[in-house]
């Protein structure tokens, strides 16, 4: 597992992935190029041997004490393996490094496994949104992170202080 910053020209594989993890709701390329070039983004990728097979962003609007995590996504053959919870990992930490206090993100309603990722690194529930995910009438479940107990878990080994 080589988690590396997104670049331009990861942009057809990382649509590639797009398309094939949410055929009904993926990104525009537009969108995703937008997402890769922005000053308030920070997107990581997962290469394996030349592949790539995970990304993930982060929207940090620079001074801001909270942030968004965009997207996770990690191909179905390379998923089970604690790739995701790397990539969340790294996203949390840099919005460390951007000074960020919270941290929230939308997941769908029908995702138990991402849902559960999330909760064991400290996401908590705060909220739905009825019917978010679209064409599909899913709800999003709305999570928040406080990252300086996240880091002071992490700190502890894993203990919340």
């Amino acid at each position: 597992m080589t988690l590396r910053p997104a670049t331009a020209d990861d942009l057809a594989a990382i649509m590639t992935l797009e398309r094939t993890s949410f055929p009904t709701d993926a990104w525009s390329e537009a969108m995703m190029r937008e997402e890769l070039s922005s000053p308030h983004g920070w997107y990581v990728v997962d290469d394996e041997a030349g592949r790539l097979v995970g990304y993930g962003g982060l929207r940090a609007v620079a001074g801001a004490k909270d942030a968004d995590i965009q997207t996770i996504t990690i191909a179905e053959v390379s998923r089970g393996r604690g790739r995701g919870r790397a990539m969340l990992r790294a996203l949390l930490e840099e919005a460390a490094r951007r000074g960020v206090t919270d941290v929230f993100l939308e997941v769908r309603a029908d995702n138990p496994v991402a849902q559960s990722l999330y909760a064991s690194e400290g996401f908590a529930e705060i909220g739905r949104k009825p019917r978010y995910y679209q064409p599909d009438d899913v709800d999003a479940v709305v999570m928040k992170l406080d990252l300086r107990g996240w880091a002071r878990r992490d700190e502890d080994g894993g203990v919340c202080t």
